[in-house]
């Protein structure tokens, strides 16, 4: 009996088999997350460091450099390399091959939080992984006609942002552009002296002031409550009423040696969309995140939320990986039905 005939006497089971793949196929592809690029965990850390207008050979002393030796602690590193500037430093971590990423990450994070206290006071430190999630998936500008750009990063910060985190498959979401507000102390000099004041004083006043704190605790009718005190600024009359001193003459406020102003922290960044200055934000999924199906649930909360803001508010994307994805897989589904085409006219009419 030939392979052939072989073959003929199983065809039943042959194409039970084919079937029974074929389904395999389609459900385990059905289930596949969907991204533009593989699913890579590269060996490298990279660690962003902010600290604030510090020069850079101050930085290279008291924050890159105990930094550099925290993170060689930790198992698995290769190779450290760093750059440093003016306020901020970048530090680059390589870890060998096959290296579980995830439990570096921890370690070098755990490694770092132990010499944080002796950096300077406004250092900040970012951690994160070299992996295509490095790349946003989804990109919106915030624009209005009639908003400031303070109000737009709020509600970007706390109106959006909370929402579009909780979508499953999403890491984080970016705010980038707009203003942070603050307040200006514009002390006199010569109200300070004719008090008996210092800057320091003033300085230490306005920390002392805008904090919480737990006072203590309350039993009453077998309940135990906490008591916390809240002496956080709200406006800038309450940071005019901060006391710096108290005597025989009665209260010195803050109001009496200085005056102060609403402004804005100084931007180094101009972000536009459409010729209108505007706040981005932008989406970062998850590793194994499938961006389709995250684009599509972004847009949904999006609409929700267009209810929600207020009508000056336009919310407008610039950047959607998914169409990337459907555009490709589009050109593939007409690329197999052109070729399954070509193929039968050949079968019908030439080997007939």
């Amino acid at each position: 009996m030939t392979f052939s005939q072989r073959i003929g006497n199983h065809r039943r089971s042959i194409l039970f088999t084919m079937i029974v793949l074929a389904l395999a196929g389609f459900g385990a592809g059905w289930r596949m997350p969907v991204s533009l690029f593989p699913i890579v965990s590269f060996p490298r850390i990279v660690i962003s460091i902010e600290a604030g207008d510090q020069p850079a050979e101050r930085m290279a002393v008291e924050v890159t450099r105990p930094f550099e030796e925290a993170v060689r602690s930790v198992q698995g590193v290769r190779k450290v390399r760093s750059t440093t500037s003016r306020g901020s430093a970048e530090i680059s971590v390589n870890f060998e091959w096959g290296e579980d990423m995830v439990s570096a990450l921890l370690l070098t994070e755990s490694a770092l939080s132990r010499v944080r206290d002796e950096a300077p006071a406004n250092t900040r430190f970012e951690i994160r992984r070299m992996d295509p999630t490095v790349f946003p998936v989804l990109g919106y500008s915030l624009t209005s006609d009639n908003r400031s750009l303070v109000d737009l990063k709020d509600l970007a910060l706390y109106q959006i942002r909370p929402v579009l985190t909780a979508v499953p498959g999403v890491a984080t979401v970016s705010v980038l552009g707009g203003e942070e507000r603050e307040y200006h102390v514009l002390v006199d000099p010569e109200k300070l002296n004719a008090l008996s004041l210092s800057l320091g004083e003033v300085v230490n006043a306005l920390s002392a002031s805008n904090i919480i704190t737990a006072v203590g605790r309350l039993e009453e009718h077998n309940r135990l409550y906490l008591a916390v005190s809240n002496t956080q600024f709200e406006n800038i009359d309450q940071i005019g009423q901060t006391i710096l001193k108290t005597g025989r003459n009665g209260v010195i406020d803050l109001m009496d040696v200085a005056k102060i102003e609403k402004a804005t922290v100084p931007q180094w960044t101009r972000v536009t969309a459409d010729g209108h200055d505007a706040v981005l934000f932008q989406v970062y999924q998850q590793l194994e995140g499938n961006t389709v199906d995250i684009s599509r649930r972004i847009s949904r909360e999006l609409v929700n939320l267009d209810s929600i803001l207020p009508k000056d508010v336009k919310i407008a994307n610039w950047y959607d990986q998914s169409q990337l994805i459907l555009s490709s897989a589009d050109s593939v589904r007409n690329a197999v039905i052109l070729g399954v085409g070509l193929a039968s006219i050949v079968l019908l009419f030439f080997l007939r």
